[in-house]
């Protein structure tokens, strides 16, 4: 098989189309959040019934929005005696409610690039412990990436997820979530992608040329 310049520059271009596609979909790009969409998530999280408490905390994180993606640390600790709730009924667990909470989430975190990092059941209580009561044991620890304060709103305002929420909460006798942006970290997806597509690209382009010649 022979590969002229043309279809080496062509098999180089399409991968660097593919990889510029999931990197601007993968990144935020539209920046901080604006005073105006702070005000609308505001509205509709008053629309779905939120705290007045809760909804200040969330308005100080969104005005705080630097347009970056972020980590959201769980802690989760699962019910013995979860409550029966309608759509689960009355023999369901406590990770059957919280099935039925990812049942919502998992689609609306993955098309908006939100996805898990790191997730694994505890295997000892905390060894290390200061000023926090009734937080020695935990049953599993669940890191999610978010694309962006946006994404996390986007899905948060959707009335289904209020009514999904409930489920979650019903799931858990604690839990704790606590977002972080990352200052240093070591496997970025983007940066993992680019590096097995030039590899698998170069590969291929060397094999193919190498007959050529």
């Amino acid at each position: 098989m022979k590969l002229t310049i043309n279809s080496r520059f062509i098999i180089w271009f399409i991968v660097l189309i593919f990889y510029t596609i999931f990197f601007c979909w993968y990144t935020n790009l539209k920046g901080p959040l604006s005073t105006e969409e702070i005000d609308y998530y505001v509205e509709r999280l008053i629309e779905n019934g939120s705290s007045p408490e809760n909804i200040k905390k969330l308005k100080k994180f969104l005005e705080e929005d630097k347009g970056k993606d972020f980590y959201m640390f769980n802690m989760l600790d699962f019910s013995d005696n979860p409550p029966e709730l309608p759509e689960t009924g009355p023999e369901a667990s406590a990770v059957d409610l919280m099935n039925y909470y990812m049942e919502y989430m998992f689609p609306e975190l993955l098309s908006r690039a939100c996805h898990p990092i790191f997730g694994g059941k505890m295997v000892f209580q905390a060894l290390d412990l200061t000023g926090i009561e009734n937080a020695e044991s935990w049953d599993q620890g669940v890191i999610m990436r978010y694309r962006s304060r946006r994404d996390m709103m986007e899905i948060s305002v959707n009335p289904i997820f209020s009514a999904r929420h409930n489920y979650k909460i019903g799931a858990l006798d604690k839990t704790i979530a606590s977002p972080v942006e990352a200052d240093m970290i070591l496997v970025d997806f983007r940066f993992l992608l680019a590096l097995i597509l030039f590899s698998i690209t170069a590969l291929i382009d060397l094999v193919l040329y190498r007959k050529r010649i």
